[in-house]
């Protein structure tokens, strides 16, 4: 496995859109397992897309189970082809990015989501989500569509902050 280079912005290809998987082979699940080098040895992440790395597929790794402040959720995702079909309620919270290391800002996202997916091997899969879990992978399939967090923020001059601590 090999740790992969991070793009940041302004690089233009974070604002590619993402074409679909359509070759569930090795090959796809080595490039997934060099993806999660990379999300665990980036300063406390929590998720990583493809297009992060400069591979424009669309393919996420999320993974809140960490997290000091237990919350429900479904432990370490691979998720291929995400599509969020419901979004919910909505809610506050501060981001921040591998691909805007100095910054971290406010964002509206859903409560809730259901989402489907394919698993490395092109299986389907179905979840519905709430709270970070689901803050998390809104935020991942953003990505994936070619928008940062920077790209959601409520207002650039309030809402966005300069990180002071990133471990």
């Amino acid at each position: 496995m090999a740790v992969l280079d991070i793009l940041t912005a302004p690089d233009p290809r974070l604002k590619a859109v993402s074409a679909p998987v359509e070759r569930f082979d090795d090959a796809l699940r080595a490039f997934i397992d060099d993806l999660e080098a990379t999300r665990r040895a980036g300063p406390a992440a929590v998720g990583i897309a493809a297009p992060q790395v400069g591979r424009l597929q669309r393919i996420v790794i999320v993974d809140v189970s960490g997290m000091r402040r237990p919350v429900p959720n479904h432990g370490h995702l691979v998720l291929v082809n995400p599509e969020i079909t419901h979004w919910e309620g909505f809610e506050l919270g501060r981001e921040g990015c591998l691909s805007v290391p100095d910054y971290t800002g406010n964002v509206i996202r859903a409560e809730r989501i259901r989402l489907t997916a394919q698993d490395p091997f092109g299986e389907p899969l179905a979840f519905e989500m709430e709270g970070f879990e689901a803050r998390a992978v809104q935020h991942e399939v953003d990505h994936l569509d070619g928008l940062l967090f920077l790209d959601r923020l409520v207002s650039r001059r309030t809402d966005l902050f300069r990180r002071k601590n990133y471990r």
